[in-house]
């Protein structure tokens, strides 16, 4: 089978299942609904490994090639294709993984929903579109998996729609991604304005044409006599008023940064993530870990070629990415509920992503993608399996002591902290050591700003994660004694899942840290310019994955970890005390993050409510007062007054319009008698 047959499969089972499930799901019944959407997607994912092992151990090619081309229009032409590459590889693997894992933990966790056979639908159809995203070779194929993603993680977010929290979570995230897509759409337009073009290889080699004369004329460029970016035509700027001059380049880095901050979450169009926390948990494990969150962080990856020339772009996305890092793990100190926790867990390790970015280090950022898919997925799913065992209670203050009852979800779940908070050898620590090596690296403005907030991070990361370990599987139960006495392991359906995703949270970073993080393996996917290389260094302490994990326990990383662990044990586990007086003590701080520094209050104040006022406004003076009072009553009023005089011209008596036609011929003899004198 050719490899472009190979990669229609892998995109297009997954839709065939969405529909099958979608359609003929009651006529299919629940057992056929979900051993089809499985087994398609499994296929997928046979193929999609395939694929990724053929880069990653071959010297596969990157393949750039049109399925169908859709229309012309002057010299643009719009097509759908697919260009596979190693970063693409890399991405296929992971969402058809995590994709198959959640659709087998479903049987378990949907089993008694009334919307088994559309759940199925929805996550196929999810899995379809963000294969179309991270496959395609053009913009508009790019957009089209992009606003896919949001369509159905809106379905999604909102599954239980008898639920009003639910309904009001899927409308803020779409309403919130809408932001964010607008710039998005204004990037791929400025693409257009300079390229002439909606295809990726067109733009990329234009791109690489820079950066070849950019290090081939150094000297020349340095002194300002040329720069690469004019050298090719590229270095075109606009006024969008007057005393004001944009670079293009710059404008369209922004504009797809804005857009991936909407996908990806970041500060400030964050406030969807959390709250999206009101769909099925299964959703979370997809959406929230390796799909459709990670889509800007492979998009700005996708683009380095672009964002390398803007130090203006990369300074932005340095800062933003570090806020993120920061202070949205510093909320999930103070959260209960165990779906908040990890979701504002993934918002901090999505700002991890994008400080890489920021700093140039792509390729740490997609490693680090690569493996906080595998055990945040796995933090996701075990928190479904307490969930479940609770009779869905999400509040750790009624939790606890679940390790004897709850072993396979208990270890997986330590398995999955330990990779989450960069334990040397485990998944998470080969990629965030990484991230922090290269911002360490960094000089760009907003690099020691950072520097700074990714390690304190590692410190918050360490304290609400132990947090919520040793609250759910330690200490003393807090259940009611009903809760108590039905605790039991969840089903294999739901367990294997989680063992199967422990693996690669355990192993996956000895296996491809090395090639990814210092080999070649991105180098057909990702650009870097020789002065923004900041993973350089990290060759000369890497050595190989064994010793850097090694390397790692005597780093100041290692100890800051083991801070933050450290005090969640005392201020949890030893002397809860401690953690009240804290909370006493710094009680203005925690009403801070429990409210979320007050995003939710100022969006619905100054955004929702204002747009409200402003259609009130628009309503009353505009539609109101001049549209339907000005000029469709007004009109209406005009021609009855007008009509009420003209009729009183009908007298009903003959000799009145005798006398009117008789004037009216006298009037026509004068005009024509004063014409011709």
């Amino acid at each position: 089978m050719s490899i472009f047959n190979q990669l229609l499969i892998i995109a297009f089972a997954p839709l065939l299942g969405a529909l099958l499930a979608g359609f003929f799901g009651k006529k299919l019944g629940k057992t056929w609904s979900h051993r089809l959407t499985i087994g398609l997607v499994a296929v997928s994912f046979v193929l999609s490994l395939k694929v990724f092992l053929s880069y990653f151990y071959g010297d596969a090619e990157p393949l750039n090639q049109t399925l169908y081309h859709w229309a012309s229009f002057a010299n643009i032409n719009i097509q759908v294709g697919f260009l596979m590459d190693s970063l693409t590889a890399m991405m296929i693997v992971v969402v058809t993984f995590v994709s198959l894992m959640v659709h087998i933990y479903s049987i378990g966790y949907m089993h008694h929903d009334d919307g088994y056979q559309r759940f199925f639908s929805y996550i196929s159809l999810f899995t379809f579109s963000m294969l179309m995203l991270v496959m395609a070779n053009n913009f508009l194929q790019l957009f089209f998996g992009w606003e896919a993603v949001g369509v159905v993680s809106y379905l999604l977010i909102g599954f239980w729609f008898k639920k009003d929290t639910a309904i009001f979570a899927n409308m803020k995230a779409f309403l919130v991604n809408r932001v964010g897509d607008f710039g998005f759409l204004l990037g791929i337009g400025g693409i257009l304005y300079l390229f002439g073009s909606l295809d990726y290889a067109p733009v990329f080699e234009k791109m690489q044409q820079a950066k070849a004369m950019q290090e081939s004329a150094q000297g020349a460029l340095s002194n300002g006599e040329v720069s690469a970016l004019a050298a090719v035509g590229l270095e075109k700027s606009f006024s969008p008023w007057s005393g004001v001059e944009w670079s293009a380049i710059t404008f369209i880095c922004i504009c797809l940064f804005i857009g991936a901050m909407g996908k990806s979450a970041q500060v400030p169009l964050h406030v969807w993530l959390p709250d999206s926390m009101e769909g099925p948990t299964p959703i979370s494990a997809l959406i929230h870990a390796a799909t459709m969150v990670t889509a800007g962080v492979f998009m700005v990856a996708r683009m380095s070629p672009l964002f390398e020339f803007s130090e203006t772009a990369l300074a932005m996305v340095t800062v933003i990415g570090a806020i993120t890092a920061l202070f949205m793990g510093l909320i999930g100190i103070v959260q209960n509920d165990i779906k908040r926790i990890v979701a504002y867990s993934t918002l901090s390790q999505l700002g991890y992503m994008v400080v890489a970015l920021g700093v140039s280090a792509y390729s740490a950022a997609v490693f680090h993608l690569f493996t906080h898919a595998f055990f945040k997925a796995l933090l996701f799913l075990a928190a479904g399996s307490v969930i479940i065992a609770m009779h869905h209670e999400q509040d750790l203050r009624k939790m606890g002591g679940l390790k004897k009852q709850m072993p396979i979800t208990y270890w997986t779940s330590v398995i999955g902290t330990l990779a989450l908070i960069g334990t040397p050898f485990f998944a998470g620590f080969y990629s965030k050591d990484a991230i922090i090596s290269a911002v360490a690296e960094a000089d760009g403005w907003g690099s020691s700003f950072a520097y700074f907030a990714v390690m304190a991070g590692v410190v918050v990361t360490a304290l609400y994660s132990v947090r919520m370990l040793l609250l759910v599987f330690h200490g003393q139960p807090s259940m009611d004694k009903q809760t108590a006495s039905h605790l039991h392991e969840s089903p294999k359906v739901i367990t294997y899942p989680l063992l199967l995703l422990a693996i690669p949270s355990l192993a996956i970073g000895w296996v491809t840290a090395e090639s990814m993080l210092i080999g070649n393996y991105f180098s057909d996917a990702i650009m870097v310019l020789k002065e923004h290389d900041t993973l350089a260094p990290l060759q000369e302490i890497f050595g190989s994955a064994w010793a850097f994990a090694l390397h790692g326990f005597v780093t100041p990383v290692f100890w800051l970890l083991v801070l933050g662990a450290a005090l969640a044990w005392l201020a949890f586990a030893y002397k809860p005390q401690i953690a009240e007086i804290v909370a006493k003590t710094l009680a203005p701080i925690r009403k801070l993050l429990q409210n979320k520094y007050y995003f939710d209050e100022f969006n619905q104040k100054v955004f929702a409510k204002g747009s409200v006022n402003l259609g009130k406004f628009f309503w009353r003076y505009g539609d109101k007062a001049i549209i339907d009072d000005g000029i469709v009553n007004a009109s209406a009023r005009s021609v009855a007054k007008v009509a009420g005089k003209a009729r009183k011209l009908q007298t009903g008596y003959l000799y009145h319009y005798a006398l009117v036609m008789l004037i009216g011929v006298v009037a026509l003899i004068g005009y024509l008698f004063i014409k011709q004198a």
